[in-house]
């Protein structure tokens, strides 16, 4: 009987705390990769919130219209372009800087979690030569006439991810 159970061998020490540290690093191979899945999704629901955002500013200026973007509402931006602006209360225009906050709801594990990213968003507006028609008179001389009939906006939304500041900009033309 003696030697039934010498020839029987079980696993040894070593091989067991072998497999313990191979399992260990599949467990944190497995946690980086959870990890790096949750960022990644965080980032796309922050850059959606802010197409959403852009595309909401858009239609609203084009349900207002193109009054809505005359000269008496846009202030310089320093680069040769337009945007939108607001009145500083004491009688000048400064750039309108529009700030809209996003709440999702999750669950990436046990514990329910909500995101929350606020957006700053600067409304661009440009003259475009497509959008605009010359009509001359020989009542008014060589002079003609420039009516532009549309404009095209640039919506630039900024938010703030992993200590970084992402952007996104999103065109549209308003008639």
């Amino acid at each position: 009987m003696g030697k039934f159970f010498r020839n029987k061998r079980g696993f040894g020490i070593v091989e067991v705390l072998i497999a313990a540290a191979v399992l260990g690093f599949l467990y944190m191979a497995v946690m980086n990769l959870q990890s790096g899945n949750r960022d990644a999704l965080l980032r796309i629901r922050g850059r959606d919130g802010a197409t959403e955002v852009a595309q909401n500013i858009i239609e609203d200026l084009g349900a207002r219209g193109i009054a809505e973007l005359s000269d008496d509402n846009l202030v310089g931006d320093g680069a040769g372009g337009l945007m939108l602006a607001k009145s500083n209360g004491s009688g000048g225009l400064v750039p309108d800087t529009i700030s809209v906050t996003r709440e999702w709801k999750g669950q990436p594990g046990i514990v329910e979690h909500t995101m929350s990213v606020n957006y700053k968003a600067v409304v661009s507006v440009s003259r475009d030569a497509e959008f605009m028609s010359k009509t001359s008179s020989m009542l008014l001389g060589a002079d003609s006439i420039e009516h532009v009939y549309a404009k095209r906006l640039d919506v630039k939304v900024s938010w703030q991810f992993k200590n970084s500041t992402q952007s996104i900009t999103v065109s549209g033309v308003i008639r």
